[in-house]
């Protein structure tokens, strides 16, 4: 055994004393899928120790597996017999799960037993590697910075509708509030509180613009930190609404009629010294020649990045003209109706808002094609154009999004310096499952064409 091996197993057998003593006899092992689904499994405290030793073998399919439980054939499961994955714990992210009695959680690293290397589609691992390449492409050592804002729906049970599920409060009007006018069962602050304790750097939450809409943000750290606490929150949020009877839905768009929920990031990159690199009071808008090449990276690979940022067929229905979403690729200062909003903070607080993803997108795919996308423009030294002017959906006055699923895939597949940077084996493989995603929608009958054309045609 060697001394590095002897010090880990110490460490392991302190954490299963710390936490029996605690009363927690189960962890929760945790790890993202290709689309941010938390899977996992639930151990006995005392086989913690085998578990960090050999992992947790799953199938390696999960990552290809659609909401539904289909099977994606991509390459490296079916057609290969479905094998193994190995899930380690990362027992610097274990927590105590405040709503679980008992139960701790934390995050698990994925690797393929056969090679010892982390799996392909590891979500996880694609923003390591990411974030491993950051100081080649900026020229200089740097930490991107992220701090995630996310939306969601609240749902209550309604045997009455389609779905099963209708908007939870119901009120409408109760834009950016508290208290208990558009939230009656108090849900956010019982959420709050929980996430509190859970640890994740949640700052504070409201009630968004419709009715039954929240927003809850998480406070800034670096990349790979604020992902897994991003991963870690809707885990949460999802989790303590289901054991409310109700339903948390991060969906883009799910509802006719209202608005869509959104998931931003404000990025910042700082160096060596702790100096946010995006400051340069001297220049033009109080903005660095580095602030302004990862602009134009982000203007730039805007297409691709939809595929990753909005990622659902459903995305796209958020969209649009008016809707406070984006729609074209633009930037503007401290303006809301573009692509990429620059607070207007300076000194430390100088940021880049992108508001392009929606609150469907993995935390990990959205902040690594992110940042992936602003360091290429700091390697390229590009130059952004001119900032919007006023209020942003006049379609003549900027380049548009991708429109469907299926052009931002293309967007994503056409993008050689984005997928360069990603990995051609996790772009494949994403690629393959969001096309057949497609097709199977494409087969499928909805609601709208039987209402549209059952009776008259």
């Amino acid at each position: 055994m060697s001394e590095a091996s002897a010090t880990q197993r110490s460490h392991i057998a302190e954490t299963v004393e710390a936490l029996r003593a605690g009363g927690t006899d189960v962890v929760r092992v945790i790890y993202p899928d290709l689309i941010g689904v938390d899977r996992g499994r639930d151990i006995l405290v005392g086989h913690l120790p085998g578990a960090c030793g050999h992992g947790l073998s799953f199938c390696r399919a999960v990552y290809h597996t659609s909401p539904q439980g289909d099977v994606v054939p991509i390459a490296g499961g079916l057609e290969a017999g479905l094998p193994d994955v190995s899930v380690r714990p990362d027992l610097a992210t274990l927590q105590p799960l405040p709503w679980e009695p008992g139960v701790a959680w934390c995050l698990g690293d994925t690797f393929d037993p056969a090679t010892g290397e982390p799996a392909p589609e590891s979500p996880r691992a694609l923003l390591r590697r990411v974030l491993e390449r950051a100081e080649e492409y900026a020229g200089l050592a740097v930490t991107p910075v992220v701090g995630p804002e996310l939306e969601y729906f609240l749902c209550d049970a309604d045997p009455t509708k389609a779905s099963g599920w209708t908007v939870y409060g119901g009120a409408t009007g109760n834009v950016y509030s508290a208290g208990r006018r558009g939230d009656p069962d108090g849900h956010l602050l019982r959420t709050l509180r929980h996430l509190a304790d859970l640890g994740i750097g949640v700052i504070a939450g409201n009630h968004e613009f419709d009715g039954g809409q929240f927003e809850i943000n998480l406070d800034h750290s670096d990349a790979l930190d604020a992902a897994d606490r991003a991963f870690q929150f809707k885990a949460a949020v999802k989790e303590t609404a289901r054991r409310e009877g109700r339903l948390a839905t991060f969906m883009a768009k799910p509802f006719n009629g209202l608005g869509g929920s959104g998931f931003h990031l404000h990025i910042s990159l700082l160096d060596g010294a702790g100096r946010n690199v995006f400051e340069d009071a001297g220049s033009p808008d109080g903005l660095s020649a580095t602030a302004r090449h990862a602009i134009a990276g982000l203007l730039r690979h805007a297409p691709a990045l939809s595929a990753l940022l909005n990622p659902t067929i459903n995305s796209y229905k958020r969209f649009g003209p008016d809707t406070l979403a984006p729609w074209l690729i633009d930037w503007g200062l401290d303006n809301r109706s573009a692509m990429l909003r620059i607070p207007p903070e300076r000194g430390s607080g100088t940021r880049l808002e992108l508001r392009l993803g929606d609150a469907s997108a993995n935390p990990y795919l959205i902040i690594a094609g992110a940042v992936a996308a602003l360091l290429l423009g700091i390697r390229d030294k590009a130059e952004p154009p001119a900032p919007l002017e006023g209020y942003g959906y006049q379609e003549d006055s900027a380049p548009r999004l991708p429109s469907t699923l299926g052009a931002a895939l293309d967007a994503l597949e056409a993008d050689e310096a984005l997928t360069g940077l990603l990995g051609a084996d996790f772009t494949g493989a994403f690629l393959a499952y969001k096309r057949n995603e497609i097709e199977r929608f494409q087969q499928h009958i909805t609601d709208w064409e039987f209402t549209e054309y059952a009776f008259l045609i």
